[in-house]
């Protein structure tokens, strides 16, 4: 819960002690990166949040500066001639187009595992899941749901590679170190971070920690 891990970098913080909107969770340890104010994260990047839709993050997230979320309030009606949004400027333009924009089908919330990578400048549209241990490369635009353990590139986001084989992913996701004890984590950091994925399940067998998919 500090504010700024590394005292002598305040270009980064921990998010889950800073954030304070209703519509944004964050998980321990998930850190943003930014020398132009990181404090600023919830204003300057996550955009649109005019809603109820949630951006949800999880734990031990690597966010690189730049990196933004645009938020379902991004979206314009596209069910007829024009996208112009009438509604956002008042008085009878908003009387007579309201029921327009509150009858809009939501792209829903914005969900990012745990463990996940962004590069510098990467952008997550509306509604997307991206799955635990994806890398999401620099300047990504993620327009489509990202598997777990996977990593994506340029825009529209396409694969470019699986980090590890399905049988690895399984073994992982059924891991999940992302939620063992922070004592455990810390003993078995290096592991977490050169080992193998069957090592990363012995561990998890070890102290019963391993979760049914």
């Amino acid at each position: 819960m500090t504010l700024h891990p590394l005292p002598a970098h305040e270009r980064v913080v921990f998010l889950k002690p800073l954030v304070s909107s209703p519509t944004i969770t964050v998980g321990e340890y998930t850190y943003y990166d930014d020398p132009d104010g990181a404090t600023g994260f919830e204003q300057r990047n996550v955009l649109y949040a005019y809603g109820p839709e949630r951006l949800i993050i999880g734990k031990y997230c690597a966010i690189a500066s730049g990196t933004r979320f645009l938020m379902a309030g991004a979206d314009h009606p596209t069910m007829g001639v024009s996208t112009f949004p009438f509604t956002m400027f008042g008085g009878e333009w908003t009387e007579r187009t309201l029921d327009i924009v509150t009858g809009m089908p939501s792209r829903g919330d914005t969900v990012v595992g745990n463990d996940v990578w962004f590069g510098y400048q990467a952008t997550v549209m509306p509604g997307v899941t991206i799955g635990d241990g994806a890398v999401i490369a620099a300047g990504a635009v993620v327009t489509a749901d990202v598997p777990p353990y996977t990593i994506v590139g340029g825009n529209p986001a396409r694969t470019i590679r699986r980090r590890f084989a399905d049988t690895d992913v399984e073994r992982l996701l059924r891991a999940a170190w992302w939620d063992w004890p922070a004592d455990l984590v810390t003993e078995h950091a290096r592991t977490i971070m050169a080992g193998t994925p069957a090592d990363i399940a012995r561990i998890a067998a070890e102290h019963g920690l391993e979760k049914s998919l």
